[in-house]
This record gives C-alpha cells, structure tokens and sequence, in this order.
C-alpha cells in the first residue's frame, strides 16, 4: 500500500517564525550588499547606530534596544571593538556594568556607511512601496516590543495596536 499524500502548505505561508526568518535574512543580504563597499554588515552597522544614538549605553540597555541577549551583543560587539570602532570600558558608577562607546574611527565608519545605507533604503522603499514599507516598520516594531512579548507569553488575549 502506497504511503497517503498529505496535502500540506509551505511552512513559511504557514509559520509566522519562518517567514520572518527569511524575510529578515533576505533584506540583510540585500543591504549587506550594498554596504560592503565601507566593509559593515547591515547588523554591525545597526550596533553602531544605536550606540550613536545612546550616547554611552551599559550592555543591558544596549542588549535590550537591540532585543538582544547580553551573550550575543558580546559575541557581536567583539570584532567592533577590534576594528576599534567601539570601546568597552568599566562603568565607574556601577563596577559590575560595562559601558560602550562609539570612538572616532566608529563614527567615521558610520558616517562613511551614511550614503550607502541612504541607497539600500531608498531601493528597499522603491520595490516595496514607501507607504508599505512605513505599515511594515510599524508592525515590525510592535512585535519587536515587550509588550507583545508579554502579550505572547500570556498566551491569550489578542493584542491591540
């Protein structure tokens, strides 16, 4: 007897998880692209921008703008600090905290990444849609949220955005 055939979806038009997984990897390596030319990935570039941004952040506050695990930002901060486009230093109010600096070198790689991201965005709008691309950022900020977060882990009531 022949094994039944299931009629079965693709995972990704079925798993939320997966297709943001792809969708994620697809736009990294489209704007990873077009970045390479000033040698930062798109992740790398995300790093500094945020500690640009931040100012002085610890590695907690910075793990969790970047929903990041402190391992992680560690593992992600390393070849930043060796490039010397980061410093990690002690933070002499709480001993037990680092803080992460962006030194000149890093906002001079930012600046020089400026243009190119500038491009990458610009095509991402023109093939997805501007005003598609603003509902997506929206969505994509909600999910990245704690409060959806919570809302998952409490597993069910629906969230209102």
């Amino acid at each position: 007897m022949a094994p039944e055939k299931r009629a079965t979806e693709p995972p990704e038009t079925i798993c939320n998880g997966t297709a943001l997984r792809k969708a994620t990897r697809r736009v990294s390596q489209l704007y990873d692209a077009i970045l390479a030319p000033c040698g930062l990935r798109s992740t790398q570039r995300s790093i500094l921008i945020h500690i640009a941004r931040a100012g002085m952040p610890t590695m907690g506050d910075l793990a969790a703008a970047l929903v990041l695990d402190r391992s992680a930002l560690a593992h992600n901060l390393k070849p930043l600090e060796r490039d010397g486009f980061v410093a990690v230093a002690v933070d002499p109010a709480d001993k037990r905290n680092r803080l992460v600096t962006l030194t000149a070198m890093g906002e001079a790689k930012l600046a020089e990444s400026q243009t190119l991201w500038r491009q990458a965005q610009h095509r991402f709008e023109t093939t997805f849609g501007t005003e598609q691309a603003s509902v997506l950022r929206q969505s994509l900020a909600v999910i990245a949220s704690a409060a959806f977060a919570k809302a998952f882990q409490d597993a069910g009531g629906t969230m209102t955005i």
